[in-house]
């Protein structure tokens, strides 16, 4: 269609009026000009993919995860009752395999009697001469009785095995919290090192309990061993 300007006797149609648009120009059908490229920059590099950075970091958190379990912490299950009422069968604790010279009254995983993992409280460390029992029935270290209310069974003495055992260099008296059913350093006295057991032998000391999460809690050191010279 041609469409004439109204103000103009011409008859004769201008070329923007017969186009229906006006004419693209040069720089409008050229498009942005391209950013000039620097000589000396390098290349630009491809994006690393994300399901490789994903790989690497699952297997950067599973080797520290390994690295962890075999050199500082473990976890072990309390297969009877001799630690009650401290700790109940099916209980779980962690295990610092770190935890430096093994002290009294610390809970200790190591490799037991019959060379199988056992968990155990420290009553006598080497030099220290443990004895059952006092007048009042309680076990002594170096001369000082032990007041064993805060972890002893309720229902449970000491010991109802007398003992006299001046521990060896190197090695460690221990006992169950739970006396009438632990089969513990007394049940071995006859042995050449009188059911003690060595330091090396120790995994770790047991410092949490962390399952059943109701009964979530520490393991501290009993305040009675405090008082021993």
């Amino acid at each position: 269609m041609t469409v004439t300007d109204s103000s103009s006797d011409d008859p004769t149609p201008s070329a923007e009026a017969t186009s229906g648009a006006p004419a693209p120009s040069p720089e409008a059908t050229a498009g942005p000009p391209e950013a000039p490229q620097d000589a000396g920059s390098p290349p630009a590099r491809p994006r690393r993919s994300g399901w490789r950075e994903s790989v690497l970091l699952i297997a950067s958190g599973v080797i520290a995860a390994l690295l962890v379990h075999l050199f500082v912490l473990d976890s072990f299950w309390i297969p009877s009752e001799s630690m009650e009422q401290t700790l109940q069968i099916n209980d779980r604790v962690i295990v610092n395999k770190l935890s430096g010279d093994v002290g009294r009254g610390e809970i200790v995983v190591f490799k037991g009697w019959d060379d199988t993992p056992t968990i155990k409280r420290v009553i006598g460390i080497a030099g220290d001469h443990v004895k059952c029992c006092d007048p009042q029935g309680r076990i002594s270290v170096n001369g000082t009785p032990l007041i064993e209310d805060a972890y002893l069974h309720p229902q449970d003495f000491p010991s109802q095995s007398k003992f006299d055992v001046t521990v060896p260099p190197g090695r460690l008296w221990l006992m169950g919290d739970h006396r009438a059913a632990s089969e513990d350093s007394r049940a071995y006295m006859d042995d050449p090192h009188k059911g003690t057991i060595a330091t090396s032998a120790v995994v770790g000391r047991a410092f949490a309990r962390y399952w059943p999460f109701s009964r979530l809690t520490t393991l501290p050191v009993p305040e009675a061993f405090s008082k021993i010279p």
